[in-house]
Protein backbone atom coordinates (compact mmCIF):
# COMPACT_ATOMS: atom_id res chain seq x y z
CA UNK A 1 0.00 0.00 0.00
CA UNK A 2 1.39 2.99 -0.74
CA UNK A 3 1.89 6.05 1.61
CA UNK A 4 -0.76 8.25 -0.02
CA UNK A 5 -3.38 5.20 0.89
CA UNK A 6 -1.83 5.14 4.14
CA UNK A 7 -1.86 8.40 5.28
CA UNK A 8 -5.70 8.43 4.46
CA UNK A 9 -6.03 5.10 6.73
CA UNK A 10 -4.20 6.68 9.14
CA UNK A 11 -6.31 9.94 9.40
CA UNK A 12 -9.66 7.42 9.34
CA UNK A 13 -8.65 5.75 12.26
CA UNK A 14 -7.64 9.22 13.96
CA UNK A 15 -10.92 10.11 13.11
CA UNK A 16 -12.21 6.86 14.83
CA UNK A 17 -10.26 7.66 17.77
CA UNK A 18 -8.27 4.28 17.05
CA UNK A 19 -4.66 5.65 18.31
CA UNK A 20 -2.58 2.57 17.81
CA UNK A 21 -4.48 1.90 14.52
CA UNK A 22 -2.93 5.56 13.39
CA UNK A 23 0.62 5.02 15.16
CA UNK A 24 1.11 1.89 13.44
CA UNK A 25 0.36 3.56 10.23
CA UNK A 26 2.41 6.99 10.66
CA UNK A 27 5.28 4.38 11.45
CA UNK A 28 4.87 2.68 8.56
CA UNK A 29 4.71 6.07 6.19
CA UNK A 30 7.89 7.15 8.21
CA UNK A 31 9.35 3.08 7.05
CA UNK A 32 8.12 3.56 3.07
CA UNK A 33 10.18 6.94 3.07
CA UNK A 34 13.33 6.39 4.78
CA UNK A 35 13.58 3.51 2.41
CA UNK A 36 12.86 5.44 -0.67
CA UNK A 37 15.58 8.12 0.58
CA UNK A 38 18.20 4.83 0.99
CA UNK A 39 17.43 3.39 -2.52
CA UNK A 40 17.98 6.61 -3.87
CA UNK A 41 20.88 7.58 -2.53
CA UNK A 42 22.29 4.13 -3.02
CA UNK A 43 21.31 4.13 -6.65
CA UNK A 44 22.80 7.49 -7.52
CA UNK A 45 26.50 6.25 -5.58
CA UNK A 46 26.48 3.40 -6.94
CA UNK A 47 25.96 5.17 -10.45
CA UNK A 48 28.88 7.17 -9.62
CA UNK A 49 31.18 3.88 -8.78
CA UNK A 50 30.24 2.38 -11.91
CA UNK A 51 31.23 5.36 -13.84
CA UNK A 52 34.34 5.48 -12.38
CA UNK A 53 35.33 2.00 -12.39
CA UNK A 54 34.35 2.04 -15.88
CA UNK A 55 37.30 4.51 -16.89
CA UNK A 56 40.04 2.80 -14.46
CA UNK A 57 39.13 -0.55 -16.43
CA UNK A 58 39.49 1.67 -19.70
CA UNK A 59 42.95 3.07 -18.79
CA UNK A 60 44.02 -0.74 -17.70
CA UNK A 61 43.80 -2.33 -21.33
CA UNK A 62 46.98 -1.40 -22.78
CA UNK A 63 47.59 -3.79 -25.71
CA UNK A 64 50.46 -6.20 -25.72
CA UNK A 65 53.22 -6.30 -28.82
CA UNK A 66 54.05 -9.79 -29.59
CA UNK A 67 57.37 -10.82 -28.69
CA UNK A 68 59.92 -11.57 -31.69
CA UNK A 69 61.67 -14.25 -31.25
CA UNK A 70 63.14 -16.26 -34.36
CA UNK A 71 63.06 -19.72 -32.88
CA UNK A 72 59.36 -19.50 -32.90
CA UNK A 73 59.46 -20.34 -37.31
CA UNK A 74 60.90 -23.44 -36.97
CA UNK A 75 58.85 -24.78 -33.83
CA UNK A 76 55.64 -26.41 -34.14
CA UNK A 77 52.09 -23.97 -33.31
CA UNK A 78 51.93 -26.49 -29.78
CA UNK A 79 55.64 -26.05 -28.95
CA UNK A 80 54.58 -22.21 -29.00
CA UNK A 81 51.50 -22.01 -27.22
CA UNK A 82 54.08 -24.27 -24.12
CA UNK A 83 56.32 -21.74 -24.04
CA UNK A 84 54.04 -18.94 -24.17
CA UNK A 85 54.23 -16.98 -20.21
CA UNK A 86 50.70 -16.88 -19.19
CA UNK A 87 49.28 -13.43 -18.91
CA UNK A 88 47.29 -12.35 -15.68
CA UNK A 89 44.05 -11.35 -17.35
CA UNK A 90 42.74 -7.96 -15.35
CA UNK A 91 40.49 -7.85 -12.85
CA UNK A 92 36.98 -8.43 -13.24
CA UNK A 93 34.81 -5.42 -12.94
CA UNK A 94 31.84 -7.56 -11.86
CA UNK A 95 33.88 -8.94 -8.87
CA UNK A 96 35.27 -5.25 -7.80
CA UNK A 97 31.88 -3.86 -8.80
CA UNK A 98 30.25 -5.95 -6.28
CA UNK A 99 32.64 -5.05 -3.56
CA UNK A 100 32.14 -1.28 -3.73
CA UNK A 101 28.03 -2.09 -4.05
CA UNK A 102 29.02 -4.48 -0.76
CA UNK A 103 30.55 -1.49 0.85
CA UNK A 104 28.34 1.26 0.16
CA UNK A 105 25.85 -0.57 2.02
CA UNK A 106 27.39 -0.84 4.97
CA UNK A 107 28.62 2.85 5.36
CA UNK A 108 24.47 3.60 4.52
CA UNK A 109 23.72 1.11 7.28
CA UNK A 110 26.26 2.73 9.72
CA UNK A 111 24.14 5.98 10.31
CA UNK A 112 25.37 8.71 12.46
CA UNK A 113 24.13 6.90 15.67
CA UNK A 114 26.00 3.78 15.09
CA UNK A 115 29.08 5.59 14.20
CA UNK A 116 28.97 7.83 17.35
CA UNK A 117 28.23 4.85 19.37
CA UNK A 118 31.59 3.29 18.28
CA UNK A 119 33.41 6.43 18.44
CA UNK A 120 32.78 6.58 21.86
CA UNK A 121 33.20 3.15 22.84
CA UNK A 122 36.83 2.85 20.86
CA UNK A 123 37.64 6.61 22.99
CA UNK A 124 36.95 4.31 26.41
CA UNK A 125 38.90 1.78 24.83
CA UNK A 126 41.76 2.67 24.46
CA UNK A 127 41.64 5.21 27.08
CA UNK A 128 41.47 8.32 24.93
CA UNK A 129 44.06 7.68 22.22
CA UNK A 130 41.68 7.12 19.74
CA UNK A 131 39.40 9.59 19.24
CA UNK A 132 37.92 9.54 15.77
CA UNK A 133 34.64 11.02 15.02
CA UNK A 134 34.47 12.62 18.21
CA UNK A 135 34.64 16.11 19.33
CA UNK A 136 36.73 16.35 22.04
CA UNK A 137 37.51 19.02 24.59
CA UNK A 138 41.14 18.56 26.52
CA UNK A 139 41.36 15.12 26.97
CA UNK A 140 37.54 14.61 27.03
CA UNK A 141 34.95 13.52 24.81
CA UNK A 142 32.24 15.54 24.04
CA UNK A 143 28.79 12.69 24.18
CA UNK A 144 26.33 13.88 21.72
CA UNK A 145 23.36 15.79 23.63
CA UNK A 146 20.62 13.30 21.69
CA UNK A 147 21.82 10.27 23.29
CA UNK A 148 20.57 11.79 26.64
CA UNK A 149 17.37 13.60 26.06
CA UNK A 150 15.23 11.75 24.23
CA UNK A 151 12.02 10.77 25.74
CA UNK A 152 11.25 7.20 26.49
CA UNK A 153 6.71 6.48 26.84
CA UNK A 154 6.22 4.26 30.27
CA UNK A 155 3.66 1.47 29.19
CA UNK A 156 0.28 2.15 29.31
CA UNK A 157 -3.22 0.13 29.07
CA UNK A 158 -5.59 1.89 26.49
CA UNK A 159 -9.42 1.00 26.91
CA UNK A 160 -11.68 3.46 24.79
CA UNK A 161 -14.63 3.27 26.78
CA UNK A 162 -16.28 5.48 23.88
CA UNK A 163 -15.75 2.44 21.92
CA UNK A 164 -18.06 0.06 24.41
CA UNK A 165 -20.92 2.89 25.05
CA UNK A 166 -23.71 3.84 22.50
CA UNK A 167 -22.07 6.49 20.30
CA UNK A 168 -24.45 9.30 18.89
CA UNK A 169 -23.00 11.75 16.61
CA UNK A 170 -24.95 15.32 16.97
CA UNK A 171 -25.03 18.19 15.30
CA UNK A 172 -26.77 20.75 17.84
CA UNK A 173 -25.45 21.58 21.32
CA UNK A 174 -28.29 20.82 22.78
CA UNK A 175 -31.18 18.01 22.09
CA UNK A 176 -33.20 15.02 22.83
CA UNK A 177 -32.98 11.38 22.08
CA UNK A 178 -35.68 9.28 21.65
CA UNK A 179 -35.16 5.93 23.05
CA UNK A 180 -37.77 2.92 22.22
CA UNK A 181 -39.14 1.04 25.16
CA UNK A 182 -38.96 -2.55 24.68
CA UNK A 183 -42.72 -3.93 23.76
CA UNK A 184 -44.01 -6.76 26.08
CA UNK A 185 -47.31 -6.37 24.24
CA UNK A 186 -49.20 -9.15 22.18
CA UNK A 187 -51.96 -9.31 20.06
CA UNK A 188 -55.57 -10.62 20.78
CA UNK A 189 -57.33 -13.70 18.64
CA UNK A 190 -60.31 -12.49 17.00
CA UNK A 191 -62.99 -14.57 15.00
CA UNK A 192 -62.97 -14.58 10.83
CA UNK A 193 -64.01 -11.15 9.56
CA UNK A 194 -64.38 -9.62 12.71
CA UNK A 195 -62.87 -5.83 13.14
CA UNK A 196 -59.32 -5.38 14.08
CA UNK A 197 -58.80 -4.67 17.60
CA UNK A 198 -56.47 -1.52 18.20
CA UNK A 199 -52.89 -2.14 19.08
CA UNK A 200 -50.46 -0.98 21.56
CA UNK A 201 -48.23 2.18 20.77
CA UNK A 202 -45.27 2.29 21.06
CA UNK A 203 -43.85 4.21 23.74
CA UNK A 204 -40.30 6.97 23.75
CA UNK A 205 -38.23 7.98 25.97
CA UNK A 206 -36.62 11.01 25.66
CA UNK A 207 -33.09 11.03 27.20
CA UNK A 208 -31.63 14.91 27.18
CA UNK A 209 -28.13 15.95 26.24
CA UNK A 210 -26.03 19.58 26.41
CA UNK A 211 -22.97 19.22 25.14
CA UNK A 212 -19.90 20.59 27.10
CA UNK A 213 -16.33 22.06 25.58
CA UNK A 214 -13.08 20.69 27.03
CA UNK A 215 -10.08 22.74 25.59
CA UNK A 216 -6.60 23.65 26.79
CA UNK A 217 -3.16 23.93 24.92
CA UNK A 218 -0.04 23.40 25.46
CA UNK A 219 3.04 26.02 24.43
CA UNK A 220 5.99 24.69 22.43
CA UNK A 221 9.24 26.84 21.68
CA UNK A 222 10.64 27.12 18.00
CA UNK A 223 13.93 26.45 19.20
CA UNK A 224 12.82 23.11 20.87
CA UNK A 225 10.60 22.18 17.14
CA UNK A 226 13.81 23.29 15.44
CA UNK A 227 16.45 21.46 17.35
CA UNK A 228 14.57 18.13 18.16
CA UNK A 229 15.62 15.45 15.73
CA UNK A 230 12.39 13.89 16.78
CA UNK A 231 8.90 14.54 16.04
CA UNK A 232 8.26 16.90 18.89
CA UNK A 233 4.68 18.32 17.23
CA UNK A 234 3.85 14.95 16.82
CA UNK A 235 4.67 13.19 20.34
CA UNK A 236 2.63 16.74 21.98
CA UNK A 237 -0.26 16.14 19.54
CA UNK A 238 -0.60 12.28 21.11
CA UNK A 239 0.10 13.68 24.59
CA UNK A 240 -3.55 15.85 23.59
CA UNK A 241 -4.81 12.98 22.16
CA UNK A 242 -4.34 10.58 25.56
CA UNK A 243 -5.44 13.64 27.55
CA UNK A 244 -8.80 13.58 25.56
CA UNK A 245 -9.42 10.17 26.13
CA UNK A 246 -8.93 10.28 29.57
CA UNK A 247 -11.63 13.05 29.57
CA UNK A 248 -14.05 10.97 28.04
CA UNK A 249 -13.41 7.65 29.66
CA UNK A 250 -14.05 9.74 33.17
CA UNK A 251 -17.07 11.22 31.99
CA UNK A 252 -18.51 7.70 31.00
CA UNK A 253 -17.33 5.63 33.91
CA UNK A 254 -19.10 8.33 36.04
CA UNK A 255 -22.52 7.66 34.52
CA UNK A 256 -21.80 3.54 34.87
CA UNK A 257 -21.42 4.29 38.18
CA UNK A 258 -25.07 5.68 38.23
CA UNK A 259 -26.57 2.08 37.39
CA UNK A 260 -28.31 0.33 40.09
CA UNK A 261 -26.31 -0.80 42.73
CA UNK A 262 -25.73 -4.56 43.76
CA UNK A 263 -23.38 -6.30 46.03
CA UNK A 264 -21.72 -9.59 45.47
CA UNK A 265 -19.16 -12.01 47.47
CA UNK A 266 -19.37 -15.24 45.29
CA UNK A 267 -19.53 -16.49 41.87
CA UNK A 268 -23.21 -17.80 42.21
CA UNK A 269 -24.10 -14.34 42.79
CA UNK A 270 -23.07 -12.75 39.41
CA UNK A 271 -24.48 -15.23 38.24
CA UNK A 272 -28.13 -14.64 39.31
CA UNK A 273 -27.27 -11.00 37.91
CA UNK A 274 -26.36 -12.03 34.59
CA UNK A 275 -28.64 -14.87 33.78
CA UNK A 276 -32.01 -13.19 35.94
CA UNK A 277 -31.32 -9.63 36.95
CA UNK A 278 -30.82 -8.83 33.40
CA UNK A 279 -33.19 -9.16 30.40
CA UNK A 280 -31.41 -11.96 28.12
CA UNK A 281 -32.12 -9.91 25.09
CA UNK A 282 -28.99 -6.85 26.55
CA UNK A 283 -25.40 -7.82 25.37
CA UNK A 284 -24.21 -8.19 29.13
CA UNK A 285 -20.48 -7.20 29.26
CA UNK A 286 -18.15 -6.97 32.37
CA UNK A 287 -16.42 -3.52 32.99
CA UNK A 288 -14.26 -4.35 35.53
CA UNK A 289 -11.53 -2.57 38.17
CA UNK A 290 -8.27 -4.16 38.34
CA UNK A 291 -9.03 -5.72 41.67
CA UNK A 292 -12.22 -6.94 40.70
CA UNK A 293 -10.72 -8.49 37.80
CA UNK A 294 -7.73 -10.12 40.35
CA UNK A 295 -10.80 -11.34 42.29
CA UNK A 296 -12.38 -13.30 39.38
CA UNK A 297 -9.06 -14.32 38.14
CA UNK A 298 -9.24 -16.51 41.40
CA UNK A 299 -12.83 -17.72 41.17
CA UNK A 300 -13.21 -22.00 40.35
CA UNK A 301 -15.63 -24.59 39.97
CA UNK A 302 -16.43 -27.04 42.13
CA UNK A 303 -13.75 -28.90 40.15
CA UNK A 304 -11.26 -26.55 40.56
CA UNK A 305 -10.89 -24.86 37.22
CA UNK A 306 -10.05 -21.52 36.96
CA UNK A 307 -13.76 -19.89 35.48
CA UNK A 308 -12.26 -17.07 33.77
CA UNK A 309 -11.38 -18.38 30.25
CA UNK A 310 -8.77 -16.63 27.62
CA UNK A 311 -10.78 -15.81 24.30
CA UNK A 312 -8.94 -14.17 21.30
CA UNK A 313 -12.28 -13.65 19.73
CA UNK A 314 -12.93 -10.24 22.21
CA UNK A 315 -10.79 -7.73 22.48
CA UNK A 316 -9.78 -7.63 26.30
CA UNK A 317 -8.98 -11.12 25.09
CA UNK A 318 -10.93 -12.24 28.44
CA UNK A 319 -14.05 -14.15 29.06
CA UNK A 320 -16.30 -14.86 31.90
CA UNK A 321 -19.74 -16.54 32.34
CA UNK A 322 -18.94 -16.23 28.18
CA UNK A 323 -19.09 -12.29 28.44
CA UNK A 324 -16.06 -10.48 27.74
CA UNK A 325 -14.50 -8.53 30.32
CA UNK A 326 -12.90 -5.40 30.07
CA UNK A 327 -10.43 -4.18 32.74
CA UNK A 328 -9.92 -0.49 34.20
CA UNK A 329 -7.74 0.84 37.00
CA UNK A 330 -9.83 1.20 39.88
CA UNK A 331 -9.60 4.38 40.57
CA UNK A 332 -11.42 4.93 36.75
CA UNK A 333 -14.66 2.84 37.13
CA UNK A 334 -13.96 3.06 40.77
CA UNK A 335 -13.49 5.93 43.11
CA UNK A 336 -10.29 4.60 44.57
CA UNK A 337 -7.50 1.86 44.47
CA UNK A 338 -8.63 -1.05 45.69
CA UNK A 339 -11.72 -0.98 44.99
CA UNK A 340 -13.40 -4.07 44.10
CA UNK A 341 -16.13 -2.84 41.47
CA UNK A 342 -17.36 -3.42 38.00
CA UNK A 343 -20.52 -2.35 35.78
CA UNK A 344 -22.06 -5.81 34.71
CA UNK A 345 -24.94 -5.06 31.83
CA UNK A 346 -25.28 -3.68 28.27
CA UNK A 347 -23.08 -0.13 28.10
CA UNK A 348 -23.97 0.64 25.05
CA UNK A 349 -28.03 0.82 25.46
CA UNK A 350 -26.91 1.70 29.52
CA UNK A 351 -25.14 5.14 28.52
CA UNK A 352 -25.00 7.21 25.26
CA UNK A 353 -22.05 9.48 24.31
CA UNK A 354 -23.07 12.33 22.21
CA UNK A 355 -20.29 13.42 19.96
CA UNK A 356 -20.19 16.86 18.52
CA UNK A 357 -16.72 16.98 17.78
CA UNK A 358 -14.16 14.91 18.17
CA UNK A 359 -10.79 15.28 19.64
CA UNK A 360 -8.83 17.63 17.40
CA UNK A 361 -5.01 19.33 17.46
CA UNK A 362 -4.80 22.85 16.07
CA UNK A 363 -1.20 24.67 15.72
CA UNK A 364 -1.89 28.75 17.07
CA UNK A 365 1.13 30.78 16.51
CA UNK A 366 2.70 32.75 19.61
CA UNK A 367 4.03 35.73 19.95
CA UNK A 368 7.49 34.65 21.79
CA UNK A 369 8.84 32.60 19.06
CA UNK A 370 7.18 29.38 19.59
CA UNK A 371 3.73 27.74 19.00
CA UNK A 372 0.94 26.80 21.17
CA UNK A 373 -0.77 23.11 20.55
CA UNK A 374 -4.22 23.40 21.36
CA UNK A 375 -7.04 20.27 22.12
CA UNK A 376 -10.57 20.53 21.83
CA UNK A 377 -12.98 17.95 22.15
CA UNK A 378 -17.30 18.54 22.89
CA UNK A 379 -19.52 15.48 24.15
CA UNK A 380 -21.74 15.01 26.51
CA UNK A 381 -22.51 11.21 28.64
CA UNK A 382 -26.06 10.64 29.29
CA UNK A 383 -27.73 7.74 31.16
CA UNK A 384 -30.41 6.05 28.46
CA UNK A 385 -31.51 2.72 30.11
CA UNK A 386 -31.48 1.77 33.72
CA UNK A 387 -32.56 -1.25 33.06
CA UNK A 388 -29.50 -2.40 30.91
CA UNK A 389 -26.96 -3.18 33.83
CA UNK A 390 -26.01 -2.66 37.34
CA UNK A 391 -22.94 -1.17 39.41
CA UNK A 392 -21.63 -4.04 41.21
CA UNK A 393 -19.33 -4.18 44.80
CA UNK A 394 -17.40 -7.57 45.05
CA UNK A 395 -17.28 -8.34 49.29
CA UNK A 396 -15.85 -10.70 51.21
CA UNK A 397 -17.23 -13.91 51.57
CA UNK A 398 -19.58 -14.57 54.86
Amino acid sequence: MDNEKLKAEAQKALDAGDLEKAKGLLAQIKANKEQEETQAQLKTELEDELKDLGEEVEQEKIPEEPKKEPELEKKPELEIEKEKEPVEPPVSPKKDEKEKEHRSMEKIIDDKKENETRSINQFIRTKGEQRDGLTTVGAEAVIPIDRITKPEKQPETVVDLRQHVGRVPVKTGTGSYPILKANKNKMISVAELAKNPALANPEFTKVNYEIATYRGYIPVSQEALDDSDIDLGGLVAEHIQRQSLNTSNAAIAAKLQEAPAKAVTTIDDLKDIVNVAIDPAYGVKFIASQSFFNELDKMKDNDGRYLLQQDVTVASGYKLLGREVVVLADDVIGTSVGDKVAFIGDPSLFAKYFDRQQASVRWVDNDVYGQLLAGFIRFDVEVADTAAGFYVTLGPKA
